[in-house]
């Protein structure tokens, strides 16, 4: 197996975040260590406090007081759930690590069937997708939708209604966290990662609504295609060069009626028409650029992914308040 220790002799390291996870951190942890228990006795769980607005930190530090194997990361504040996730496979120290949402929508139990897999393949990530997309007709055609356009204009695949739930061997997490993107989806990172990696079907459970609407997937798309493709750039430019071929032929047109049949070129409506054509152009391919350059900005400024207020373990020693506790400054930080 790749990058793991034989059976029963590794350490299981179980990342997840949480926002407005209060209601399911209980039975996601019960489920998790019953899901484990059969694999090792080494488990530790991660898990980072998104800046919550409910009672999620005060439960898990209630679950830290009575297994001593739990690590909450409490963020400073909310700052989304990729870099969330990040963080937390950061703090991981397992030689596999199983990322999961604690919503309890994948089944904890998947556990078993992907160390299954991994073993039996040397894989180095084993990672769920969605037999059937759930959710209504909408969301169903605009995860679709969404996917299709990503397929298009990215740089590379994307493994297509993707799940969090995936089991990682330690040097596939540990070059994962190596990237210093500060703009980035998350999935398109453990694409690039590369290694052996292997895809299961699976049922994602439909036990609440989606926190992705129409707004935020199309701000995940354009921040997908922006941070993860070159693509666009080249079909900005082959278009203007398209556009600029056309005009060039068409005036030479007009050219040789004028001069061969003295018929002169009329239509107001037609050059205003062309106007807005162009202005609108133009102002679209400045704006994507502008995105791009926004993107640039965010990167070189190398700030930090997150910033931790404090991590709660077991131990009073461990736990302390501000960035000195920090163990991402040497990963994230400038």
């Amino acid at each position: 197996m790749a990058g793991s220790a034989p059976d029963g002799d590794f350490t299981l390291s179980i990342v997840t975040t949480l926002y407005r996870s209060s209601a399911t951190i209980a039975e996601f942890h019960a489920r998790c260590s019953a899901a484990a228990a059969p694999l090792t006795p080494r488990v530790e769980f991660i898990l980072v406090d998104d800046g919550s607005p409910d009672d999620s930190l005060a439960v898990a530090r209630d679950l830290v007081a009575r297994d001593p194997r739990v690590v909450v990361l409490e963020l400073a504040r909310n700052f989304g759930h990729h870099k969330a996730m990040m963080t937390g496979l950061a703090q991981a120290r397992g030689d596999l690590v199983f990322l999961i949402d604690c919503d309890l929508e994948e089944p904890p139990e998947l556990l078993a069937r992907f160390y299954t897999e991994l073993k039996a393949g040397a894989w180095d990530v084993v990672y769920g997708v969605q037999r059937r997309r759930r959710g209504g007709l909408f969301e169903r055609l605009s995860g679709a939708v969404y996917f299709s356009l990503v397929e298009a204009l990215s740089d590379l695949p994307l493994s297509r209604n993707l799940i969090t739930a995936r089991l990682m061997s330690r040097p596939y997490v540990q070059a994962l966290v190596a990237h210093r993107d500060r703009e980035m989806q998350i999935s398109h990172l453990w694409a690039i990662t590369g290694f052996r990696q292997t895809a299961l079907p699976v049922d994602k459970l439909s036990l609440s609504p989606t926190s992705y609407s129409l707004k935020r997937k199309v701000e995940m798309a354009v921040e997908h295609i922006i941070t993860t493709s070159t693509k666009i750039l080249y079909f900005i430019l082959y278009s203007g060069f398209a556009i600029s071929a056309t005009s060039a032929m068409y005036i030479c047109y007009s050219l040789f009626k004028y001069f061969v049949y003295g018929a002169g070129v009329h239509g107001y409506y037609s050059l205003i028409v062309s106007l807005w054509f162009f202005g609108g152009t133009t102002i679209f391919i400045l704006g994507i650029l502008g995105i791009y350059i926004a993107n640039i900005l965010s990167e070189v400024k190398r700030r930090p992914y997150t910033h931790l207020r404090a991590i709660h373990r077991a131990s009073d020693d461990d736990t302390a308040p501000g960035a000195q506790t920090n163990p991402l400054l040497d990963l994230f930080g400038p």
